[in-house]
């Protein structure tokens, strides 16, 4: 017996809202009208308020074939909490609209909410608007994160100092190398429909691309030793465009060190299935949502208290340039090779 599908044409917009946010459940103080009127209110008692938004693009940046609508959901909230994180913000609400086509079922976006309530959920963040319309060519999805910070301690990406060293969270290029095992199965699959797909027990890899978090535990941590970052980006479009973004608009060079670059034996040894290096996958990967700062080397001995922060570099002269420092002891311009919102992967 096949299960049973309610088409959106059923519901219609407002019903469909009604039906997606019946039980929504208010984490925040701040959150003073929700979803339910013609506007949220917000008040952020004294603190200064951030806004970002992201759209997400079915064809361009996901395929239904491979991403379960549920990953989806969640992935698309967490890489907006994301960009709050890396103002040192703390997100407190978020606002998602849809395009939806006729393929998509009213269970279809019941599986994606599921997604989008278990981030707000873990991150303790308010769904407090949005909108759906119908779309001709797909999926797509916009989220805006709203988020609070104490007044003047945001970080932007423009006030790094000369001399401060380069921080990361986590490890890079291990969603980049998921993103090829599962391209790789698409790929077969369209060529015989009839083969299983086979990745290679790499949890891993796939993991940290369908199912991204957002690094408050860094912000944490750095607000509970009373860090306050020089600048600070995430690193969604690979670490070579992320540290070139912080060098530009601080108006530096930098030195960043290959054997440093954090690198999961996991990535690793996926990266070698396809014969390639696994610093080139962290250099130009993206999507990995970690954290690149900034920091006084005063702070350094701060930094050891915490496995997940690595040192891969220092900020230099802008006269120097923007150079990695190879195992070999070689110099080369970092160059940005990652994903441009144009043109696809560079």
């Amino acid at each position: 017996m096949s299960e049973e599908r309610n088409e959106l044409a059923e519901l219609g917009e407002f019903g469909l809202i009604q039906h997606l946010t019946k039980n929504i459940e208010i984490h925040n103080a701040s959150t003073v009208l929700g979803v339910g009127d013609d506007a949220a209110v917000i008040d952020h008692f004294g603190k200064q308020t951030v806004v970002t938004t992201d759209m997400l693009i079915e064809g361009v940046h996901f395929d239904l074939m491979y991403t379960p609508l549920k990953h989806l959901g969640y992935k698309s909230v967490v890489v907006n909490l994301s960009d709050v994180y890396a103002m040192n913000a703390t997100p407190t609400q978020i606002t998602i609209s849809l395009g939806l086509s006729n393929r998509i079922s009213v269970e279809a976006i019941e599986e994606f909410y599921e997604g989008v309530y278990a981030a707000c959920e873990k991150y303790k963040v308010d769904l407090v608007g949005g909108d759906t319309c119908s779309s001709r060519k797909g999926l797509i999805i916009s989220v805006t994160a709203i988020g609070e910070v104490t007044p003047d301690q945001f970080v932007k990406r423009s006030t790094a100092q000369k001399g401060d060293l380069v921080c990361c969270s986590g490890d890079l290029g291990a969603a980049y190398v998921g993103l090829l095992f599962l391209e790789r199965e698409r790929k077969i699959f369209l060529e015989a429909p009839g083969v299983q797909p086979d990745l290679e027990n790499e949890t891993y890899v796939i993991g940290r691309l369908l199912k991204p978090e957002a690094r408050k535990d860094i912000i944490e941590f750095l607000e509970q030793n009373e860090i306050k970052p020089t600048s600070m980006i995430d690193v969604s479009d690979g670490l070579s465009s992320e540290i070139l973004h912080l060098c530009t608009q601080s108006g530096l060079g930098v030195r960043l060190y290959e054997e440093k670059i954090p690198i999961s034996e996991e990535m690793k040894r996926a990266a070698f299935k396809f014969e390639i290096d696994p610093t080139a996958c962290a250099l130009s990967g993206g999507e990995d949502y970690e954290l690149l700062f900034t920091l006084p080397q005063s702070e350094y001995d701060k930094l050891v208290l915490n496995e997940q922060i690595s040192v891969i570099g220092y900020m230099t002269e802008p006269e120097e340039g923007a150079k990695i420092i190879t195992k070999g002891g070689h110099l080369h311009d970092i160059t940005a090779q990652g994903w441009n919102a144009f043109k696809g992967r560079q």
